[in-house]
């Protein structure tokens, strides 16, 4: 196959989009679908399948940043696991027979309320600013964890029926349009059980990439079995620029994520969301 260098703006675009989603712990699927959807014009089947390929790189490069930093709660990530990974097997068998406008509408939708409810869980934070952090018990934590840098955390990890909920609905949108697991569980840790945000983003991100993993499975074989060879070229030309920006980025997250501050981040992400969700809806009625 020849790779063509027309899609050189990919790379940078991918390693920015990479950062971010580390940095935060949020889907970078989130952004290269209507990517590959709007800017590239691939069918949403094949920008999905192909953004989730990305984001298992991305993802992964992000995991073993995350890993070594020692953030990742595994005993909370299993649990959660448990109810993802059917889902998304789910989501991806049934993503074949829906039809490409439902699944934009759906993307759509999706991004725009989880860019609300970011925005929401930063109005509540800073309207309890002065009032300290509110624990089950005082001085009573159920997980105590602590990081390379011997820095301690420690958290309770609150209400599981619902956080094992959102793990499913999460795991069934990654099989449907490849995003929605990583930000369910950010806004559920975060914003509900006061989890750290870097252990919160580190058990995310170990999360997707498993659940992804499982996911692309389904879309990987549409793609090696079932697709035409002018397809797989489009597919291979822009992998060719985004897995290596995002491998980048991969490693550049957890460090933006030490520096950058968390309420900065949830603006721009709400408002990013919210962009992204009522674009792709108003492509839809144009």
């Amino acid at each position: 196959m020849e790779i063509s260098m027309e899609l050189w703006y990919l790379l940078p675009t991918a390693t920015v989009i990479a950062t971010i989603a580390m940095a935060s712990g949020v889907g970078g699927a989130i952004f290269f679908s209507p990517l590959f959807i709007i800017v590239l014009g691939l069918d949403a089947q094949v920008a999905i399948g192909t953004a989730l390929l990305t984001e298992l790189f991305g993802f992964s490069s992000g995991l073993v940043a995350y890993l070594r930093s020692k953030l990742i709660d595994f005993k909370l990530g299993r649990d959660i696991l448990k109810f993802s990974i059917p889902a998304a097997i789910i989501g991806t068998l049934v993503s074949s027979y829906v039809p490409s406008d439902f699944l934009k509408a759906l993307f759509g939708v999706g991004i725009l309320y989880i860019g609300i409810q970011i925005y929401r869980s930063y109005i509540k934070e800073i309207s309890e600013q002065g009032s300290g952090p509110v624990h089950a018990a005082e001085g009573v934590y159920e997980t105590t964890l602590v990081d390379s840098r011997n820095h301690v955390f420690q958290y309770n990890y609150c209400n599981r029926p619902r956080a094992r909920l959102f793990g499913f609905i999460g795991g069934a949108f990654v099989g449907l349009i490849s995003v929605g697991l990583g930000e369910l569980l950010d806004y559920h840790l975060v914003s509900k059980c006061k989890v750290p945000t870097p252990v919160a983003v580190g058990t995310a991100i170990f999360c997707v990439v498993i659940t992804v993993l499982i996911a692309s499975t389904g879309h990987f074989y549409e793609f090696f079995f079932n697709s035409e060879a002018d397809l797989m070229q489009q597919v291979v030309n822009v992998v060719t620029f985004t897995i290596p920006g995002v491998l980048i980025g991969g490693q550049l997250g957890p460090r933006l994520q030490k520096v950058l501050p968390e309420k900065y981040l949830k603006v721009g992400l709400s408002v990013l969301f919210a962009f992204i969700g009522i674009l792709m809806l108003t492509l839809l009625v144009i």
